[in-house]
């Protein structure tokens, strides 16, 4: 079919994926560029879990790998907890076709979090610990000093968000750390990525998506209304996300509260203005909410 003959329809939808994958792209080299998270002959292990975030992530990154000036390995390993159901032969059939080098490991952390985590109780946590373990030792038998996860944008809020109301702390994903042994750096290349855009793409790509039957069928988790919470905002505030997320790059810490983050015992008046003192809030204008009943009252002096 040629340009002239393409339904307008079809033309614009891909027009628009064109400009959705040179976003993802983008978003993925900048965000790979900001924390260095990848170097001249890294061997990155790129967890794949059956969902459209590690899918997107890998396609993304042997895009890039294509493009980059600097050569590095990616290799994909899939854990197979033993989950009921579960369709063993869809990612290894994937990564067969689109020709990147993978490890299947099986181990049966299924029925262990179902034996340790009471009916009802939340099984993130302990899953994602015996996960973790598992992971690391295979990234060193490996040889890969480098593991990937799929984290997205919407994850490292939702993420900050859980902290600041259940852990009572400012604490998010970080694109970048160090594993928990110290011999790993973990990645999160899709940390400038939405969540949107990734459920666009997968649609896009055709993914064969496996879903989850341990945490991702529990229904009323925190990170569910907290993700809801958020989209909730985004629909009522466009526009609020970005502005959360650009917030977690823009920390002033003389403005918090942690004196241990900041010498506020120490803190001495020099006779010299700031552009972080009381006068940063002169002038600032923040839209007000158009709340029900609510009104305005000037007090007189």
């Amino acid at each position: 079919m040629t340009t002239a003959t393409k339904d307008p329809q079809h033309i614009k939808i891909e027009h628009e994926t064109h400009k959705l994958e040179k976003r993802l792209c983008r978003q993925v080299g900048q965000a790979i560029v900001d924390y260095n998270m990848i170097e001249e002959g890294d061997k990155i292990m790129v967890c794949m879990s059956g969902g459209k975030d590690s899918y997107g992530m890998l396609d993304i990154l042997l895009k890039m790998q294509a493009r980059a000036p600097i050569r590095f390995e990616l290799i994909a390993v899939n854990l197979d907890q033993k989950q009921p159901g579960f369709p063993a032969d869809v990612l290894p059939k994937y990564l067969t076709e689109v020709g990147v080098p993978f490890r299947i490991e099986t181990q049966d952390t299924y029925s262990i979090v179902k034996d340790k985590i009471p009916e009802g109780k939340t099984m993130c946590s302990l899953c994602s610990r015996l996960r973790r373990g598992i992971l690391y030792r295979v990234a060193g038998e490996l040889g890969c000093n480098k593991i990937a996860l799929g984290h997205h944008r919407d994850d490292i809020l939702q993420t900050f968000f859980l902290n600041m109301f259940f852990g009572g702390k400012l604490k998010s994903m970080p694109p970048k750390l160090v594993s928990d042994g110290g011999d790993h750096m973990v990645i999160r290349p899709m940390a400038y990525v939405s969540e949107k855009d990734l459920v666009r793409w997968a649609a896009h790509r055709q993914f064969p998506i496996i879903p989850c039957t341990l945490c991702g069928s529990q229904d009323g988790l925190q990170r569910q209304v907290v993700g809801e919470m958020l989209r909730e905002w985004e629909k009522k505030f466009p526009g609020r996300i970005e502005n959360m997320f650009a917030a977690l790059q823009n920390v002033v810490p003389s403005h918090l509260l942690d004196h241990s983050k900041f010498d506020f015992k120490g803190l001495v008046t020099t006779g010299v203005a700031s552009d972080d003192g009381d006068k940063a809030f002169d002038h600032e204008e923040f839209a007000m909410p158009k709340l029900p009943g609510l009104q305005v009252v000037t007090l007189a002096d």
